[in-house]
């Protein structure tokens, strides 16, 4: 008997942990933020970690379309300074969370099938051939643009996000990160001696140093990035100022050498983008069903990051009229890049939202911050450029940890579905597995083959198959949700199963007092623009 009693009084350390709407841990939510000169320093970090897909993206497209250095310089500063604009219409007037919106892969497939088209074959001039193609990517992308705003301002996100389960939502989420592990230590691998330093760098300065070294103030853990950067930028810039790739192949002289990425020389010293710069946008109904498939991965991706974002600013739940408020913003964005002729439509940045669970600084204003640079930056070009010319593979080493946090963010959100029960158990495995392996068997087809699976006569649909099944989150959310419609949905036991039961009182936007604290318009715009 006095050995029940014992246990009874530990009974307290073998109960599960409490079910958190907010995450607890972050030392700055949504609306709190660091003193301004730390705020200043959080934003100069966000600013970095965006440029590394910037310039990927830009570099991928731009060649492609006959433009060299001077071009690819143009068109980084005028990715970079939409980027601005829309971070700060995104955190303004959409979702309102702390997510950066930058150029996005997803409209890789789309820009390079309207790039290598027949139609420029009578062009000589590489220069006119690169703005040609650019205008036809520009009306692509202003077509599209209209499709997300519909989605969005129309409330059709809304609709969907009302019927939206936790447990539809992680796979989503957890994909959102995983799903983009080529660009982690593939490309790292690239250069090997300089990105694996750089990967265990940002391990040492946020996980172990701050348990070393007692302080008050979290420095190391704050700001890794950027003593990762530093460090290894320097580290890079001695082995190639040692001439440690002088003799190596071009490969590695691309990816190891601090001096070959030809920005620097190529960009002006100021020059401020503007609307139409290339030209009168082309129109094509191919190009712009292409790209319009691209929006909606874009939008499925874009909701995996915002959700990340708010756990990781420790707010509630989003509201599904907050939800459709974004998608119609991301819409905005997109048309911005049509206008400005970015090449590339945008996204929110999954790498930036994963800084905000490294840092534990979820504040909208550090982004907003981080957005200033942005349009300060892209209009000195070679202050920009100058930054721009880090590394890739450091780039790729930060992915690698980054990423991971948007993944974990989807696995937090377990925590309010049945873990025991079977439904669960399948519909979370299989949506999971599936993401993954026709993405990846997607990818694979087209990397050995030229082409997707899908090839058929008209390149617009082969366009839009292999732009929607390539993209793991997309694959998983459609197959989940699916699912968790369908499979013994009239069983009492699934609102509970699924954890629907958890995010109903944030259905409605003024259902929960903490909502209008996080989500609410400035000015209050919620008058004339009210959530439901």
């Amino acid at each position: 008997m006095a050995a029940g009693g014992g246990n009874d009084g530990k009974s307290d350390d073998f109960q599960p942990f409490p079910v958190k709407d907010q995450l607890p841990g972050v030392d700055f939510c949504v609306c709190t933020s660091p003193s301004w000169p730390e705020s200043i320093l959080h934003g100069f970090q966000h600013y970095l970690l965006m440029l590394g897909t910037t310039v990927i993206v830009s570099s991928t497209i731009v060649p492609l379309m006959g433009g060299g250095n001077t071009e690819k310089a143009e068109v980084i500063n005028t990715l970079l300074f939409v980027s601005g604009l829309n971070t700060l219409l995104q955190t303004f007037f959409g979702t309102r969370l702390p997510v950066v919106i930058g150029g996005s892969y997803v409209f890789i497939i789309p820009t390079v099938s309207i790039a290598l088209s027949s139609r420029y074959s009578f062009l000589t001039d590489p220069n006119e051939r690169f703005k040609e193609s650019m205008r036809d990517v520009q009306g692509a992308l202003i077509v599209a643009s209209f499709f997300t705003m519909t989605i969005g301002f129309f409330g059709f996100w809304r609709v969907f996000a009302r019927i939206f389960s936790p447990l539809a939502a992680v796979p989503l989420v957890i994909l959102t990160g995983l799903g983009l592990y080529s660009h982690g230590f593939p490309q790292l691998a690239r250069c090997i001696e300089v990105g694996l330093p750089a990967m265990i760098a940002v391990i040492f300065f946020s996980q172990y140093i701050p348990h070393l070294i007692k302080s008050n103030r979290a420095i190391f853990d704050r700001f890794a990035i950027l003593f990762s950067i530093v460090v290894i930028w320097v580290y890079a810039e001695i082995l190639t100022a040692a001439g440690a790739y002088d003799n190596s192949v071009s490969k590695a002289q691309f990816s190891c050498r601090t001096d070959r990425s030809g920005l620097t020389s190529a960009a002006s010293w100021i020059r401020v983008p503007y609307p139409l710069q290339w030209g009168r946008p082309s129109f094509h109904a191919g190009d712009a069903v292409s790209v319009i498939a691209a929006s909606f991965v874009a939008i499925i991706e874009s909701t995996g990051t915002f959700i990340a974002a708010s756990r990781y600013a420790s707010a509630t739940p989003i509201p599904p009229s907050v939800h459709s408020r974004g998608v119609g913003w991301l819409g905005v964005a997109i048309l911005l890049n049509g206008l400005f002729g970015t090449g590339t439509g945008s996204t929110a940045s999954v790498e930036n939202a994963g800084l905000l669970g490294l840092t534990r600084v979820g504040s909208r204003r550090v982004v907003q911050i981080s957005a200033l640079f942005m349009l300060f930056l892209s209009v000195f070009g070679k202050f920009g450029a100058i930054l721009a010319s880090i590394p890739l593979p450091i780039v790729a080493a930060l992915y690698c940890v980054l990423f991971a946090y948007v993944a974990s963010a989807g696995l937090g959100l377990l925590q309010f579905c049945n873990v025991n029960s079977f439904r669960t158990k399948f519909i979370l495995g299989f949506s999971l597995f599936i993401g993954l392996s026709i993405s990846q068997y997607f990818n694979e087809y087209l990397l050995v083959s030229g082409h997707g699976p899908v090839h058929t006569q008209s390149t617009w649909f082969n366009n839009v198959m292999q732009t929607i099944f390539s993209s793991p989150a997309t694959v998983a959310i459609m197959v989940a949700f699916f699912l968790d419609c369908t499979h013994s949905y009239w069983h009492d036991s699934v609102r509970l199963d699924n954890g629907s039961h958890w995010w109903e009182k944030f259905r409605s936007f003024n259902a929960d007092t903490r909502t209008e604290n996080f989500y609410s318009l400035p000015a209050n715009l919620n008058r004339f623009f009210p959530s439901f």
